[in-house]
């Protein structure tokens, strides 16, 4: 069975630091590209981040380009999204999602070629 399951979210005031982790178990990580998605109350649901199987292309939104870091560790089964310099717009939900190929794609953002989600995190950032 398929499972992603995020954890490392929390509160934290605005310029903090968050790290988030995703650990994956049913399927073997090497093959796959993973993203982090992110969903805010009445907002729509978006891309994040994306790191290709081998850790080789990484992917931004420019809303978090500079602040936000993904990394990945397939012997461990893991990936992790760093969070520095939040602001309270990146309060959400976010989420560890599967892609079915090693390589993110041009229109990874969309998240419709993603197959597998995790339960999601929540992030706030407030004073």
């Amino acid at each position: 069975q398929v499972q992603l399951v995020e954890s490392g979210g929390g509160l934290v005031q605005p310029g903090g630091s968050l790290r988030l982790s995703c650990v994956v178990s049913g399927f073997t990580l090497d093959y796959y590209a993973i993203g982090w998605f992110r969903q805010a109350p009445g907002k729509e649901r978006a891309g994040v981040s994306c790191i290709s199987s081998s850790a080789r292309n990484t992917y931004y939104a420019d809303s978090v380009k500079g602040r936000f870091t993904i990394s990945r560790d397939n012997a461990k089964n893991m990936v992790y999204l760093e969070m520095n310099s939040l602001k309270s717009e990146d309060t959400a939900v976010y989420y560890c999602v599967r892609r079915p190929n090693d390589l993110c794609g041009t229109t990874w953002y969309r998240g419709r070629t993603f197959d597998s989600w995790g339960q999601g995190t929540q992030v706030t950032v407030s004073s």
